[in-house]
């Protein structure tokens, strides 16, 4: 197992994980934290350099954490070699198996190993699966200008939060959640007397063509029985991966009787 804590490998792995889209994609966006700032004080580990086989990111092992709290507990996951992977969860400190942690990534593989694994570390294990979307070009993003003119909406960027359902949909839907990869759509909620009035599809084009606009890549996620999102999805022209994203959540035995999930 070898942290990378060196900016020019950082920047190569980086580059490398581009290569392997769209299965690398949650690791490539936690890298793509770290080279610029490291706001979610992440790092990354991989079982060999550069010839490396599985790469999962990390906290900082000097942060205080909570022990129950998976999202600040969460990795992102990237294999080559699926035996690799399961090396260093087996054999290594690189996951906490005393915290309820959640790993996050676009290989099954992850949930295949943390079952396999889950009686030998005494953990609970709770696998999900979502369909994985990306906003490859900004330029096929609905035209939103209109509708703001027509609803006198704004944004407001995470500067200020106003009272309106769309800065109530901004925030949800706007502030990364801390886990694995930040250049996502977390979570959307519009106040249920302004459904149907098209805010969650200008929420969340403004934040597509905003975290372009940086140099991030937009992406999201949703369950597929999600009828109403995957409608939304598809009016932005949104680019359906064929591979699923998983997340799996492990929780340890002493805390499986209580609900922290």
């Amino acid at each position: 197992m070898l942290v990378l804590n060196c900016f020019m490998k950082l920047q190569v792995l980086e580059k490398m994980l581009r290569w392997s889209f769209p299965k690398s994609l949650k690791a490539y966006g936690a890298a793509m934290n770290i080279n610029r700032g490291n706001p979610f004080r992440k790092e990354v580990v991989v079982n060999s350099w550069p010839d490396f086989k599985a790469v999962i990111t990390w906290p900082q092992r000097e942060n205080e954490v909570d022990d129950l709290d998976h999202c600040t507990n969460a990795h992102a996951v990237f294999y080559k070699k699926l035996q690799a992977y399961q090396e260093l969860l087996e054999n290594t400190n690189v996951i906490n198996w005393g915290q309820i942690s959640q790993i996050q990534g676009l290989q099954d593989g992850i949930c295949e190993i943390s079952k396999t694994l889950a009686l030998s570390k005494q953990v609970g294990v709770k696998t999900s699966s979502f369909q994985m979307v990306i906003y490859s070009d900004p330029d096929t993003l609905p035209d939103v200008r209109l509708q703001y003119a027509i609803h006198g909406a704004r944004s407001t960027l995470l500067t200020s939060f106003a009272t309106s359902p769309v800065s109530v949909s901004w925030m949800t839907m706007g502030i990364p959640s801390p886990g694995a990869c930040q250049t996502s759509f977390p979570h959307g909620y519009t106040l249920p007397e302004h459904w149907r009035k098209g805010y969650s599809r200008l929420v969340a084009t403004t934040l597509a063509k905003e975290l372009h606009s940086c140099g991030f890549p937009a992406q999201g996620n949703d369950p597929e029985a999600n009828t109403p999102s995957i409608t939304l999805l598809k009016s932005m022209n949104a680019q359906f991966l064929p591979c699923s994203f998983f997340r799996v959540i492990h929780t340890p035995s002493q805390f499986l009787t209580k609900s922290h999930l």
